[in-house]
């Protein structure tokens, strides 16, 4: 990758939303997900569960995905590769301890999905993107209740990726639709969004990401 790559702003495609679940996917969540999927565009729904074995997560997953594959949404398992091989996900999304993108990429295949969390780092980015992932993330760039916050990004960074890198970047923690303009404006390609959403009437929150998006 190098500056000869490099997209000017009138030729980025539009910001999306990348949809990330809350950490229980249980009971009514199927259809919550399906009524904030028809509200309107999402490029990809990350599946995100913590403490239960991968036999329970594939089945509260598959429903999901199901969803997903309707709207035609990408469906990504968050830290296990084990998983998104088991169940067939569109891709995975690395955490800096969750395995290298080699070893995604020989188990998913070469149409995967992969991305990688890089935090606050322009090192981690680089490095992620040298080993050929689709996407890296940054963040958090607001305060968020989803995780704990041990990074903190600027817009600058932002701004460097897209100036020097074709491979997306997509920011994360804390967006609203209040506050994720900046984010557009200095280069995410795709907003990852979570509590926003799930903390409220999901199908008005996707609208209110769309009206934003569009200023």
């Amino acid at each position: 990758m190098t500056d000869e790559n490099a997209q000017s702003e009138n030729e980025r495609e539009p910001t999306q939303l990348y949809l990330i679940s809350p950490l229980d996917v249980s009971g009514t969540f199927p259809e919550r997900l399906a009524r904030a999927l028809d509200a309107g565009p999402v490029a990809a729904f990350q599946f995100r569960v913590k403490g239960i074995d991968q036999h329970e997560a594939a089945r509260l997953a598959q429903p999901l995905q199901t969803i997903c594959a309707t709207h035609d949404v990408a469906f990504i398992v968050n830290d296990s590769i084990g998983l998104a091989k088991r169940i067939g996900a569109d891709g995975v999304h690395l955490g800096q301890e969750d395995g290298s993108v080699e070893d995604a990429r020989k188990a998913l295949g070469r149409d995967a999905q992969i991305g990688v969390t890089c935090h606050n780092s322009r090192h981690l980015a680089m490095e992620a993107g040298e080993a050929g992932a689709d996407y890296i993330a940054f963040g958090a760039f607001f305060p968020t209740a989803t995780k704990d916050t041990r990074y903190t990004a600027t817009l600058d960074l932002l701004e460097w990726w897209q100036a020097l890198f074709e491979i997306p970047c997509v920011a994360i923690g804390g967006v609203t639709p209040e506050n994720c303009l900046p984010l557009i404006k200095a280069g995410a390609d795709f907003l990852a969004v979570c509590g926003a959403v799930w903390n409220s009437d999901e199908a008005a929150a996707i609208r209110a990401f769309h009206a934003a998006m569009q200023e």
